[in-house]
């Protein structure tokens, strides 16, 4: 899987992070699976899009560029939408027409990146118009094969202030700014607890957690197969953490192994989490600091899906049950 994280620094830089299937021992059963029991909500002024799960978790939604059928990973922890280079090329997205061959470059791990526009993003009935994209050559669809075209990000999912419920998968983008809508209420009466959202200075999307006593921050990552802290982090509080044929697989080529470690006393916000066993590595370039807290770790899909999480970026809240 071919997840864009954050790091030190320019929001663009990413690392990629794909996860061996020869082990799941970590992560439950295939979050893949239909779920007869969820009702489909609909939200005032919001439009929905469906999207489903395939192999490692990944959230995909069907979208047309420029007209044609594609697929985008909806990726929480990507500032923007990137597009291999190759689909880009297919979907006509072509050199700027002011003489320019793109009109302007992003950096991303040292490499300068070119950026283009793509005329017409659509999903749904829902039309975004003409995107920004970032091009770059990778293999999005990674283990599993399940083939994407590229991620879906932030750029996107704020400006239409996305809703998204990782259990009935569906993604609502707001296109009635003047139509109001008390999600929290809402998702009181169902249960769910509220744990603030907060956008840190270079772009990550974070949520407060204390885990053995101990305060961090966790960025919300629809893009991550599965929830991992930075060993170096874990350690120190006492977790035995043992060896798994997991790998991570981060840029440049440089691989770290991936250990598991039960996790008795740990909340997200003030949402106490059932004792269960989560991934560790090296994070060290990834654990960023954000005064006297830190990022130590990427809150993935498989968790948010158990807690039938909902990532609400107009009320900047994120709701679990």
């Amino acid at each position: 899987m071919g997840v864009h994280r954050f790091s030190h620094g320019d929001v663009r830089n990413h690392f990629y992070f794909r996860i061996a299937l020869a082990l799941l021992v970590i992560v439950p059963a295939s979050i893949s699976g239909s779920n007869k029991g969820d009702r489909s909500v609909q939200l005032t002024g919001y439009k929905a899009v469906r999207v489903h799960y395939g192999p490692l978790n990944k959230m995909i939604m069907p979208v047309y560029i420029n007209g044609q059928p594609a697929k985008l990973l909806v990726d929480t922890a990507a500032t923007h939408v990137m597009l291999d280079a190759d689909a880009a090329a297919s979907f006509g997205i072509k050199p700027s027409q002011r003489g320019l061959r793109y009109i302007q470059f992003s950096e991303i791990n040292g490499q300068e990146l070119p950026m283009s526009f793509a005329q017409n993003l659509t999903a749904g009935n829902i039309s975004f118009g003409s995107v920004l994209v970032t091009l770059h050559h990778s293999n999005y669809s990674g283990s599993g094969n399940a083939h994407v075209d590229g991620v879906l990000g932030l750029d996107v999912l704020t400006r239409y202030k996305a809703v998204i419920n990782c259990r009935t998968k569906l993604v609502f983008f707001k296109v009635n700014p003047g139509r109001q809508m008390n999600l929290a209420s809402m998702a009181a009466a169902e249960k769910f607890a509220r744990i603030p959202l907060r956008r840190e200075q270079n772009g990550a999307l974070t949520v407060p957690c204390l885990i053995h006593g101990r305060s961090t921050r966790l960025l919300v990552d629809t893009g991550a197969f599965i929830t991992t802290f930075d060993d170096a982090f874990l350690k120190p509080l006492g977790i035995a953490l043992e060896q798994t044929r997991l790998s991570a697989h981060f840029a440049r080529g440089a691989a770290r192994k991936i250990s598991a470690g039960k996790i008795n006393d740990f909340m997200i916000g003030g949402f106490k989490m059932r004792p269960a066993k989560f991934g560790a590595t090296a994070l060290r370039n990834f654990a960023l600091p954000q005064g006297d807290k830190r990022i130590t770790g990427i809150l993935g899909l498989d968790t948010l899906y158990n807690y039938h999480a909902i990532i609400d970026l107009d009320g900047m809240n994120l709701f679990l049950k």
